[in-house]
């Protein structure tokens, strides 16, 4: 990550003299969005929330509840490779299952 510079008081001689900025932002993090569908099985999500995203059963089932009734839920908070990665993992498993399950991913 590139350093800022950020100028300080002018010296006697006509010079400036400058600082670095050194401090180091944190990451951004992402959400990932589990939406509802009329065809995933309620179970497929339960069993997609424990593989991927590694929630016990009772975690898993609350969070399918919420997406079935809120029609989405945030189910992890990741860097945004991660995150991005996850959501594409799991859909592409959702097809081979034959599931149109959809997944998105939103900043914190």
């Amino acid at each position: 990550m590139p350093t800022k510079k950020r100028n300080l008081e002018p010296l006697d001689d006509g010079e400036v003299l400058t600082k670095e900025d050194t401090r180091v932002k944190k990451p951004r993090r992402y959400w990932v969005i589990m939406h509802n569908d009329d065809y995933t099985t309620q179970d497929f999500v339960v069993h997609v929330l424990e593989q991927f995203f590694h929630k016990t059963g009772a975690e898993a089932q609350k969070l399918m509840m919420m997406v079935h009734l809120q029609g989405k839920a945030n189910v992890g908070l990741y860097s945004k490779d991660i995150a991005e990665t996850k959501a594409h993992h799991v859909m592409e498993y959702a097809r081979e299952n034959g599931m149109p399950l959809k997944l998105t991913t939103q900043a914190e």
